[in-house]
């Protein structure tokens, strides 16, 4: 017969999903690496049907047949009637007892802070920010864009450089070098010829986004434009911050404020430097670093204080994935040992909790 985990933890991004099966005393008993999750290019049920095959990889390691908790961070959950919509489509599958999901960003947040406390930045193919606290509050924005008042992400700097060196070009703007760094990075000689391309998909769509450090790459050779780019940047990651923290009554307190995605990963120095010292000005209490925890261990923590986990059992799932980071492991389909004890006291767990985040889908 199978076991009972505590927390199967799920992280699934736009390009791929990490699962991980903890048991009750922190034990990581088998992580699986799947596709992307993106519903809104192929629906929910279609979505969900991706993460299962991984999920059922997971489980069938760990050699469990159910959990006391689902704990799923996923993108596209940008609106709480999302996450409420995913939630129902993931207790469907009978995973868990229990399920609960939330925005990917949140995951991100909570594998950089040793409690449920703090905010994150992430700027990625997007920009978006979240902040929780103990008590169960939160602060996020929607991030969907231009809609909803959102500047920045890879995609929105590529196009930001585009529009400038394509106006250089033809006489509308000011001269930049981000006219010729451009074109040149994909082997043409003028903007005309990479807006063609672009139009024309010579140059398919999805390949904008490396523009995004040939914008660094111009900006740190000292070209105006490109600078003008990056600092506002800076301004839009310290006002999101700044919002979030004051939203939740942290602006006066000592709070680590984490810089996650891959744009702020980078540590561009213009742009690490200037986030920094904009935090500095209006955040004097904030505690900026950037995270390199792997989100999945953000979404079983946030998993593990669901069901009431004690320190050293969320202390020894850090252990596992820093460990697993350190030795350059994806930690995609390896296991670990878990006691059958361990997996009793899972079950217990799950008897604990009698009230699930979403009702079944009908």
């Amino acid at each position: 017969m199978g076991l009972t985990a505590s927390v199967l933890a799920i992280d699934a991004g736009n390009s791929k999903t990490d699962v991980a099966v903890v048991a009750a005393d922190g034990s990581v008993l088998a992580t699986a690496r799947g596709a992307g999750f993106r519903p809104p290019a192929v629906g929910i049920r279609t979505a969900v049907d991706a993460l299962a095959e991984a999920v059922d990889r997971a489980r069938a390691t760990a050699g469990v047949t159910s959990v006391a908790h689902v704990s799923a961070c996923l993108a596209n959950a940008d609106l709480p009637v999302e996450e409420a919509q995913l939630a129902a489509a993931l207790h469907a599958r009978a995973w868990g007892t229990t399920v609960e999901v939330r925005n990917d960003t949140f995951a991100i947040l909570r594998a950089g802070v040793s409690e449920p406390r703090g905010v994150a930045v992430v700027c990625g193919a997007g920009i978006n920010c979240v902040g929780m606290r103990p008590d169960g509050r939160t602060a996020r924005f929607p991030a969907l864009g231009r809609i909803s008042g959102d500047w920045g992400g890879g995609w929105g700097l590529a196009e930001e450089a585009l529009w400038y060196a394509a106006r250089a070009e033809d006489g509308r703007g000011g001269p930049t070098e981000l006219a010729h760094t451009l074109p040149a990075h994909f082997g043409l000689d003028s903007m005309y010829a990479l807006i063609e391309a672009l139009h024309l998909e010579h140059v398919e769509h999805r390949r904008r986004h490396e523009l995004t450090p040939v914008l660094f790459a111009t900006a740190a050779a000292g070209d105006a434009v490109a600078r003008a780019i990056v600092d506002r940047l800076a301004q839009e990651v310290a006002t999101m911050a700044t919002v979030a923290l004051t939203r939740l009554d942290l602006l006066d307190e000592e709070t680590p404020v984490l810089l996650g995605g891959g744009v702020l990963a980078a540590r561009h120095p213009q742009l690490d430097d200037a986030v920094r010292e904009l935090l500095t000005a209006r955040a004097p209490k904030a505690v900026p670093r950037v995270v390199t925890a792997s989100p999945v261990l953000g979404a079983a923590l946030l998993g593990l204080d669901r069901v009431g986990a004690a320190g050293e059992v969320q202390s020894r799932v850090r252990a596992y994935f820093e460990a697993s980071a350190s030795s350059g492991s994806s930690g995609s389909s390896g296991s670990s040992a878990s006691s059958a004890s361990s997996a009793s006291s899972a079950a217990s767990a799950a008897s604990v909790s009698s009230v699930s985040s979403a009702p079944p889908a009908s």
